[in-house]
């Protein structure tokens, strides 16, 4: 394979310290949100933020994933009732009592209002395939780990771009498949969910466990 400069700019210490305190800062302010607005999005924000995704790091480059940004208030019905039906059968058969004391202080249910309220949810697959440019089929390496770190930069982007996000995992979610017409092979990883908090949004007071107890260095 053919080798091409390295595109990196090298950031003076005074500003990469700054940079990186900035991002700190604004990254800490994320929250996960189950109150949205119907505000639309402005058009080019959700296209810049999967393009920014799609450079995530990833096995063999084969980029064993696939968005599908749902905006169609039908779909996003059509969703709605497939999850929450999941849901339902989660919290009233197959949770174990510990799981949901887990939750409760979250306060999440099986009503998922959010999946029609929100202008945008977008449905992240993991590929355990891919067709090659030369149209043979080639088998995917590392694709949870690939799409995870796929769909931690969207988020990230959907964050710094000034949206509000929510990973939903109704569980099975087969049902994406079926709705939005991907193949089998694709297995749905997770929903989120995309636009601005409702005006009275508030979220649980959680507190983040130190950073010396997640953290060391040696």
């Amino acid at each position: 394979m053919p080798k091409v400069p390295l595109n990196f700019r090298e950031i003076p210490g005074g500003k990469m310290v700054s940079r990186a305190r900035s991002f700190r800062e604004e990254i800490e302010r994320r929250r996960s949100v189950r109150d949205f607005s119907d505000r639309p999005i402005p058009d080019g924000v959700l296209e810049d933020c999967l393009a920014a995704a799609i450079t995530a790091p990833n096995g063999a480059n084969l980029q064993p994933w696939h968005f599908t940004v749902i905006r169609s208030a039908n779909k996003k019905r059509e969703i709605r009732i497939a999850a929450e039906e999941e849901e339902r059968e989660f919290y009233q058969k197959r949770a174990s009592d510990e799981w949901l004391e887990a939750l409760a202080p979250i306060g999440t249910d099986a009503e998922k209002p959010f999946l029609e309220v929100a202008p945008a949810l977008i449905a992240i697959f993991q590929k355990s395939s891919v067709t090659l440019p030369g149209g043979e089929n080639s088998k995917t390496y590392y694709p949870k780990e690939s799409t995870g770190l796929a769909t931690g930069f969207l988020i990230s982007a959907l964050h710094h771009a000034g949206l509000a996000s929510l990973t939903h995992t109704p569980s099975p979610m087969k049902f994406l498949n079926e709705i939005l017409g991907r193949p089998p092979s694709e297995k749905p990883f997770l929903l989120l969910v995309v636009g601005y908090p409702a005006e009275s949004c508030e979220v649980p007071d959680i507190k983040r466990r130190p950073f010396d107890e997640l953290v060391d260095f040696c």
